[in-house]
C-alpha cells in the first residue's frame, strides 16, 4: 500500500516538474512571437466579418444582446481549442526528434509531462483571450471587465485549453504521422464547434443537436465565459468551471497512460 508520504512526494514532484516543462513550452512561444501574429487571424476575420454580417442579418436570437456580443465568447472559445487540440503536433515533433525519448527515460512523472503541456497551452490562449477582447473592445462590443470576471475567464481559458490539449496527446499516441493528426484534428474541433453554443443558442437547435450540445465541453466554456463576460452573474459558472475541472483531470490521468505510447 502506498504511503501517504509517498504520495504527497509524488504530487510535489509532478506540480514541480509540471511548472518547469510548462516554463520551457512557454519560451517557445517568447522566442516566435509570430505565432501570435498569425492566430490572431482567425478570432479577427470571425468577429470582423461573419459577425459584423450575421448581426445585419439578424436571423438569430439572442435576447437582451447583440449578435457581436453573443458570439465574443464563442470565438474566444473556438480560438484556444483550436490551440490547443493542435499541441500534439509538438509531441509528434517531440518524438521525431528524440527529445520526448529523453523525457521518457527521465523520473519525470508523466503526469507532469501532460500538465506542463496543459499549462503551456493555456498560457497561449490567454494570449488569444488578450486578442479577442481587444479586437471586441476596437469594434464598440460592450463587455462586462472587473476583477472577478477577467479572474474567472482565465480560469476556464486554462480549463480548457487544458482538456483539449490533454485530447490531441491521446491523438498524438494513436497517429504516427504530422499529416494524420491534422486531418483528425480538423474532424474533431470543427464538429465540437458547430455543436456547441458558440455562434448560436443552444434553444434554436434540433432535439439530437441539443443532447450532443449538453456533453460538449466546449459548451461549458462557452456558457461560463458569456456569463462572466456579458451579464455579469455568477450563478451557473461554479458548475461549468466544476464541469470543465473534473473532464480536464480525467483527461490529463488518461494521457498520462497514453503518454509512454507515443514511441512505440
Amino acid at each position: 500500500m502506498t504511503s501517504p508520504n509517498a504520495i504527497i512526494h509524488y504530487l510535489s514532484q509532478t506540480v514541480k516538474k509540471s511548472y518547469v516543462l510548462a516554463e520551457m513550452e512557454t519560451r517557445k512561444l517568447l522566442h516566435d512571437p509570430t505565432e501570435l501574429i498569425s492566430r490572431a487571424i482567425q478570432p479577427i476575420l470571425w468577429l470582423g466579418i461573419f459577425g459584423e454580417a450575421m448581426s445585419n442579418v439578424r436571423a438569430i436570437p439572442t435576447p437582451g444582446l447583440t449578435y457581436l456580443q453573443f458570439i465574443v465568447p464563442g470565438i474566444l472559445t473556438q480560438s484556444v481549442v483550436f490551440v490547443a487540440i493542435f499541441y500534439g503536433l509538438y509531441v509528434i515533433m517531440d518524438r521525431d526528434t528524440g527529445i520526448l525519448q529523453k523525457l521518457l527515460v527521465t523520473p519525470t512523472p508523466r503526469l507532469a509531462l501532460v500538465w506542463g503541456k496543459m499549462i503551456s497551452a493555456g498560457v497561449r490562449g490567454l494570449s488569444q483571450a488578450l486578442i479577442v477582447f481587444l479586437f471586441a473592445l476596437i469594434l464598440g462590443i460592450q463587455l462586462h471587465i472587473t476583477v472577478l470576471s477577467v479572474f474567472g475567464v482565465i480560469i476556464i481559458v486554462m480549463l480548457g485549453a487544458g482538456f483539449f490539449t490533454g485530447l490531441s496527446m491521446i491523438i498524438a499516441s494513436i497517429v504516427k504521422t504530422r499529416e494524420r493528426f491534422m486531418g483528425i484534428g480538423q474532424v474533431i474541433t470543427l464538429p465540437l464547434f458547430f455543436a456547441s453554443n458558440a455562434i448560436y443558442p443552444i434553444s434554436i437547435m434540433p432535439g439530437w443537436l441539443k443532447t450532443v450540445a449538453s456533453v460538449n465541453p466546449l459548451s461549458y466554456m462557452v456558457d461560463g465565459l458569456r456569463a462572466l463576460m456579458l451579464t455579469g452573474g455568477t450563478a451557473g459558472v461554479g458548475f461549468d468551471v466544476g464541469v470543465l475541472a473534473v473532464v480536464t483531470l480525467l483527461m490529463s490521468i488518461l494521457s498520462a497512460w497514453c503518454y509512454p505510447k507515443v514511441v512505440i
